[in-house]
């Protein structure tokens, strides 16, 4: 029976050949305020065929992205993947392969990301990206400690519309360094004003855009203000299809970019995994976290790929390493190639187009809704409505009408009673006429 656990015969037949009385003892040096007192609360043992069925009825509970009309956005976005993507993902030498710490036995494997990173260097107009980082939080939170290297200072400013998840990660990460950590307050309309909080203790000014809720900005006179006081801009992005459509960061002076790249390749997955999408100007590039597969020529002539920059060094290297990150997000970062292979240029911004054009569908229809105000002057495929009501009772309510309404924004705001009126609501390519017309007709109910 495959992962069972053991019995009692076989507990007393293994710490009798190790020596041990019992199985406290493997755990004598773990202090006793940090062991548990109690047994966990789960359901005792149980064959296979029944964890199966009790894991089944606990999946059926959840309300899959596909099977009801779907506005979830705030940083995991529903869109078509092509069939051929979980195709080639699953092919053998891909599924199965590791670190490719041997170049001449993973050559594959090691060309594979250097497509990717040439796709994520196109996209943002970066100069280099590195072979992908864990999701576009800790992205975010790696950008922040790259730029204090850079330039030797300690003080990071978070805009007000960087995501909560991603402003707590990054502020963790922070906690453990002695960074300074200056936060802002939530960026609703997307006027917030960093230009003049920049000062010469300044390592970088981290800013998402689109923002949190939505809203799209030029960030080039922000990008000159950090450069003047010799600080960088981090620009994070997470709907990376927006690149299709908007000005890429590289063109607004960003120095570094963040990014989540899940749109392209990759389903929500209830939560992950995601892939973490990481360019910087090349004059940076050794402070660069992660792994760099570079092109190479072997004795004949021949191209090949190797990793010029990787985390094994770094490990023997170790105080010397720029970051924790140990492994890149292999399969997920070649699903993300291989979707945008089958795009292309033309497809990529088709698609973008595609997405603002249902948003602005979404939103004209909502604005005509009592009670629901559209709190954007510009955005992307996601923006922010102001309700008459509490937002969470409201998507409570249409949910038990079948219809996933969006995310409220006092779920990562919950200490704000002044954001409780507000709903984040996106729409991709896969939500239809009759998805808009079903939302607006029960959200007009609600109110």
């Amino acid at each position: 029976m495959r992962y069972l656990p053991l019995s009692e015969d076989d507990r007393r037949h293994m710490l009798a050949a190790i020596g041990a009385d019992g199985i406290d003892a493997l755990f004598k040096d773990v202090p006793a305020s940090a062991l548990l007192e109690d047994q966990i609360d789960l359901p005792p043992h149980a064959g296979e065929m029944q964890v199966e069925a009790a894991i089944e009825a606990l999946a059926a509970k959840n309300t899959g992205a596909a099977s009801a009309p779907f506005f979830i956005g705030a940083g995991a976005y529903h869109h078509h993947i092509p069939a051929a993507v979980d195709h080639l993902v699953q092919r053998s030498e891909f599924l199965t392969s590791y670190t490719p710490y041997q170049p001449e036995v993973s050559q594959g494997t090691l060309q594979a990301l250097f497509e990717f990173q040439t796709q994520v260097a196109m996209i943002t107009a970066m100069d280099v990206a590195n072979a992908s980082l864990y999701d576009g939080a800790t992205a975010c939170a790696e950008a922040a400690m790259m730029a204090c290297r850079v330039t030797r200072r300690s003080k990071v400013i978070l805009s007000g519309g960087l995501h909560p998840h991603y402003r707590d990660v990054t502020l963790t990460n922070a906690r453990f360094l002695g960074l300074e950590m200056v936060t802002s307050e939530p960026d609703v309309d997307g006027t917030e004003e960093l230009a003049g909080r920049i000062d010469g203790g300044t390592a970088c000014v981290i800013v998402q855009n689109p923002n949190f809720f939505g809203n799209v900005k030029d960030l080039g006179a922000l990008a000159d203000a950090c450069h003047d006081a010799g600080a960088l801009l981090v620009v994070v992005v997470s709907e990376i299809l927006s690149l299709g459509a908007l000005r890429p960061p590289g063109e607004m002076g960003a120095d570094i970019v963040a990014a989540e790249g899940q749109s392209l390749g990759n389903a929500m997955n209830f939560g992950g995994p995601h892939v973490g999408l990481f360019a910087v100007n090349e004059r940076f590039i050794r402070q660069m976290p992660g792994r760099l597969a570079g092109q190479a020529e072997d004795v004949d002539g021949r191209r090949g790929w190797v990793l010029t920059l990787s985390t094994r060094e770094q490990h023997i290297r170790r105080e010397k390493a720029t970051s924790n990150i140990c492994t890149n997000s292999g399969l997920c970062a070649l699903a993300f190639s291989i979707h945008l292979s089958l795009l292309g240029d033309a497809g990529f911004r088709g698609l973008a187009r595609l997405n603002h054009g249902r948003a602005v569908t979404l939103a004209d229809t909502l604005a005509e809704v009592p009670g629901a105000e559209i709190v954007n002057q510009s955005f992307f495929n996601e923006f922010t409505l102001r309700l008459a009501k509490p937002a969470a009772g409201v998507v409570d309510a249409l949910g038990n009408d079948g219809i996933l309404a969006g995310v409220p924004v006092s779920r990562l705001y919950p200490r704000r009673d002044d954001l409780d009126d507000l709903l984040l609501v996106a729409a991709t390519e896969c939500v239809s006429d009759d998805d808009i017309g079903r939302l607006a007709k029960a959200l007009e109910g609600a109110l």
